[in-house]
Formats: C-alpha cells, sequence, structure tokens
C-alpha cells in the first residue's frame, strides 16, 4: 500500500483498517415499502443455504453451491418475486433459528408460515401432500401421487419433487422409490442421505 493509499484509506473511513459495517436499512425499507423479498444465508450440515422471505411466509430455500451461486438464486428471485430483495437476517431469524433446532434432533416439525407462489397446479398439489408426511417416517413417488389425485403420474410427481422451492422444511427428501431406493434429489444424494440421517430414517454409518 502506497503512502497516497494509507491517506485515501484514513480519509475515507477515519483510520480504521477495515470499512465500517453497513447499516441494517431492512426496517427502514419495509417501512417506505421498498422490501417484497427478505433474504439471509445459515451454514448448516448440508452446505450454506440461502432463506428467502416475503410477507405472506418463506418463499425459498435454496442450497448454495457451483450449481446454484448466491447470485443466481437472488437473480431468479427478483424476476419470479419482485426486484425488492434486500439482505435482512434479523427477518430470518425465526427460520433459521428453526433449521439449527432441526439438525440439532430438537426440532421435528417446523412452525412457519409458507409463500407458495413459485409453484402451481400439479407441482403445488405434490408438494402440499410432501408437506404433510411426518417426520422421520417416509412415502413414494406413487404414494405422493396418489395424495396429489394423480395416482398414476409418479414421474410427473417426481419433476415436481425435483422443482421443489423449499427443500427441507417441504421434506421431499422423505420421498424415496417403492423398492426402498433413494431416488433422486435435487441439492444432491449426499445431502438426501444426511437428511434421512438426521430423522433416524437412515443409521448414521449407511
Amino acid at each position: 500500500m502506497t503512502e497516497n493509499d494509507a491517506l485515501e484509506r484514513a480519509l475515507i473511513w477515519g483510520g480504521a483498517s477495515d470499512p465500517p459495517p453497513l447499516p441494517d436499512l431492512s426496517e427502514a425499507a419495509a417501512a417506505a415499502g421498498l422490501l417484497d423479498v427478505a433474504y439471509a444465508t445459515l451454514d448448516s450440515p448440508v452446505g450454506r443455504i440461502l432463506l428467502a422471505l416475503t410477507p405472506r411466509g418463506l418463499v425459498r430455500l435454496a442450497y448454495l453451491d457451483g450449481d446454484a451461486p448466491e447470485d443466481a438464486v437472488l437473480g431468479d428471485l427478483a424476476a419470479r418475486v419482485s426486484p425488492r430483495v434486500l439482505a435482512a437476517p434479523r427477518r430470518l431469524d425465526g427460520p433459521r433459528r428453526e433449521l439449527d433446532q432441526y439438525f440439532a434432533g430438537t426440532r421435528r416439525r417446523f412452525e412457519l408460515a409458507l409463500d407458495w407462489r413459485l409453484t402451481h397446479g400439479f407441482t403445488r398439489r405434490v408438494l402440499r401432500a410432501t408437506a404433510r408426511i411426518p417426520y422421520g417416517t417416509v412415502s413414494s413417488y406413487r404414494g405422493v401421487a396418489a395424495d396429489a389425485g394423480s395416482p398414476r403420474a409418479f414421474r410427473a410427481a417426481g419433476n415436481a419433487l425435483g422443482s421443489n422451492p423449499l427443500p427441507i422444511v417441504v421434506p421431499c427428501h422423505r420421498v424415496l422409490h417403492a423398492g426402498g431406493g433413494l431416488g433422486g434429489y435435487t441439492g444432491g444424494l449426499e445431502r438426501k442421505r444426511v437428511l434421512l440421517t438426521v430423522e433416524g430414517i437412515l443409521p448414521a454409518d449407511q
């Protein structure tokens, strides 16, 4: 760093070695009607997660990885829900706390309001049926298709589960092949195994 760089840093930041933290603007933005989607991230046993909340409820839970970086998830929310998307960690304290409790084994049921607007038609019916599968139990693709009103549409049910915008909370990991095989999972089978292990469905060493 040159002397000029050091002087500029001192003038801008008052001599601090790091920039001051940005103020939390979420409350002011909400009061001004400029916050439609609040989001925050969470480190978990299945990797880093992004949570997004609207006034209706939790609208998105996304696994952040190479296939779904944070910017891409936020861009999708801006396009499909509202461009008024803002980091507002305090507004996600409740969902993050419930997820921490779930992974710690102290929560068996989420008590979160859900915003279903990213789902439609048969997909929504399948996911609502999936949301009713109790903790620690499993169903099959044919089972959730039947619960959604179309017992023969089990392949379409698989596609619906693959597009689940609220994994974990809407527990598509509890849906297995009829023969007991794991089936697929958008977040990857290793994540599915972790979630099933948390719930005691799979032994810890499997």
